[in-house]
């Protein structure tokens, strides 16, 4: 028994070549209406920045350590990577290009009305992005009808990074700096307690222990051997005063020799991270800087006007196919 099923592949032919001629006058027709509304469209120039994350290590180290592990001219990690891109996609950023370019004006939003940060946010996204490359470096693009301040905007954040980066490096290296500056102050002093504590005992005549006790241990043996029993108790007192101080002595001693060792490391300490405060490093390496771009990025007119034609050429077939398909059902019935 023959089948009535429309979507057979004859009465399918059949039916686009009874409809050709509306079919085609609804692509034409579609192309007309997108190319009027696509010339309506701004034009919009893309400019683009590459770079690459630097190797964020302390440069102090580089100055003061013997033994230096990392290299500061080395490209970045992806975690590096990673990092920079955050910055670059941050409030900080953002709201410095904002704020520098006069985006409120230029884009047409008033800031005193409701949902204007929102309205900001949402077209500063479309217009300006920041992403990692498959190669490991980040790209930033900015679009703008404006193909010079598409440049400027691009080759601003690319500063701009370098910017925040430092400030927040020296933010931290600036706190660390400054315990090491206390911790330095509290070891002097207590250095300095301990000097005039031995400074007293020097003035008691205790000079260097060990020495002063052979000395006097031997002299004493040699009064004692003669007979001169009134040098000998002489120099037992003394060596009975020095006994006594010799605790003391002692304990200075081996504590300044330690303290000391302490503060020279807390001097280089204290020098290592005074620059890395002070110090602006690059945090990227730029590889393409961005210019002007002499021929729009968007819109691409004849793939609107063809997307537009093939859906309206679509969207018609099925709408006659369907009311096609109901007659011929009630005309069965």
């Amino acid at each position: 028994m023959p089948s009535n099923n429309p979507m057979e592949s004859t009465h399918l032919l059949v039916f686009i070549y009874r409809n050709l001629k509306t079919l085609i006058a609804v692509g034409f027709l579609a192309a007309v209406a997108a190319s009027g509304v696509s010339l309506m469209l701004d034009e919009y120039y893309e400019s683009t920045v590459v770079m690459f994350a630097t190797s964020q290590h302390s440069l102090g180290e580089q100055f003061f350590e013997e033994t230096k592990k990392n290299d500061l001219l080395a490209y970045g990690e992806t975690e590096d990577a990673e990092r920079l891109l955050q910055i670059l996609n941050s409030h900080r950023i953002r709201n410095r290009i904002i704020e520098k370019y006069d985006l409120y004006t230029h884009y047409n939003i008033d800031p005193s009305e409701p949902g204007a940060k929102t309205d900001m946010a949402l077209t500063y996204g479309s217009n300006v992005s920041a992403n990692l490359t498959r190669f490991g470096s980040i790209r930033v693009q900015v679009l703008d009808t404006d193909p010079e301040l598409a440049r400027d905007m691009a080759n601003d954040m690319a500063f701009l990074v370098d910017s925040v980066a430092n400030s927040m490096r020296n933010e931290r290296a600036n706190e660390a700096y400054k315990l090491a500056l206390g911790a330095l102050a509290q070891t002097s002093e207590q250095i300095a307690q301990a000097e005039d504590s031995l400074a007293s005992l020097h003035a008691l005549g205790i000079y260097d222990f060990e020495t002063q006790v052979e000395g006097l241990t031997a002299q004493y043996g040699m009064a004692v051997a003669s007979g001169r029993s009134a040098a000998a108790n002489t120099l037992k007192k003394d060596l009975e005063r020095l006994g006594t101080l010799a605790n003391g002595y002692n304990n200075l001693s081996a504590y300044l020799e330690a303290a000391y060792e302490q503060q020279s490391l807390l001097k280089k300490r204290v020098e290592l991270m005074r620059v890395d405060a002070e110090t602006q490093l690059s945090s990227s390496f730029i590889v393409d800087y961005a210019s002007a771009a002499d021929k729009k990025a968007k819109p691409v007119r004849w793939l609107i006007v063809v997307m537009t034609s093939v859906v309206a050429v679509g969207a018609a077939f099925l709408a006659m196919l369907a009311w096609d398909t109901l007659q011929r059902a009630q005309n069965a019935s």
